[in-house]
């Protein structure tokens, strides 16, 4: 097997019985959720980040896996962190925020879904991956999308071509599925993003049907939101959500 990379490793912390389920984002890893879930634990939630299939390797692992994987991983996550907490949230940054719309369409006994930047519709990645397949196995990587100097995000500096097909077919799943949720929802949209388009965040405002549904601007932070200058109003934010929302 190949080894984790140091800070890829996931990562649990025992609180209440309030759960927060912590999913990264696409050739990135959980230390892009880090602060954040350090931040709910602190304020006494049990938090889970699973490390998703192939991240946090290699690229090559990475194009090993499909996006049924990373559904499967986050399935799993949600079973095991069910055994030590009763009331359910799930955050997740761009795939992660994706996958974190999955599970609220497919899980209605959640209490509230919190998508950061999710990825549901990228038009210039869907382009470059019709134009590159079968061409090439890799192009040059998209991680540290980060408005604050200084900060790393632990992320693939190559994205496998192959996985750029799976992110496709998972994002237009989760699309469709939208008006499929109905549970409470909290959505971060970063103001200027050069991974996801910000329209991606308002479309999932308008299109699920929750009658309980926010969307926070994000104003000085790029797509890696977790790790840049308006982590503090998530973490504020996130904490008021689960506040608001549990039993």
């Amino acid at each position: 097997m190949t080894n984790i990379l140091k800070n890829a490793e996931p990562f649990f912390y025992q609180g209440n019985d309030i759960g927060v389920l912590v999913i990264h984002g696409f050739t990135g890893t959980t230390q892009s959720m880090s602060l954040v879930g350090e931040a709910l634990a602190k304020a006494g939630y049990t938090v889970l980040a699973p490390r998703l299939t192939g991240h946090g390797t290699t690229p090559e692992d990475m194009a090993k896996a499909s996006y049924k994987d990373w559904i499967n991983d986050v399935e799993s996550a949600l079973v095991e962190l069910k055994k030590r907490a009763k009331k359910i949230f799930v955050l997740g940054l761009s795939m992660g925020g994706a996958l974190t719309c999955y599970l609220g369409e497919t899980h209605p006994e959640l209490l509230g879904i919190m998508p950061i930047n999710a990825a549901i519709d990228m038009p210039a990645l869907k382009e470059i991956y019709d134009a590159q397949y079968g061409k090439e196995e890799f192009i040059a990587g998209i991680g540290s999308d980060i408005k604050k100097p200084n900060v790393i995000e632990l992320a693939y500096e190559r994205t496998p071509i192959k996985s750029m097909g799976d992110i496709v077919a998972l994002m237009a799943m989760v699309r469709v599925d939208l008006p499929k949720i109905t549970v409470p929802t909290l959505i971060f949209s970063s103001n200027i993003d050069h991974v996801v388009p910000p329209s991606n965040s308002q479309e999932i405002l308008d299109r699920i049907s929750s009658a309980n549904k926010k969307l926070v601007s994000l104003p000085e932070s790029y797509h890696v939101a977790t790790l840049d200058n308006d982590l503090p109003l998530i973490v504020e934010e996130a904490i008021a959500f689960i506040e608001a929302n549990k039993p």
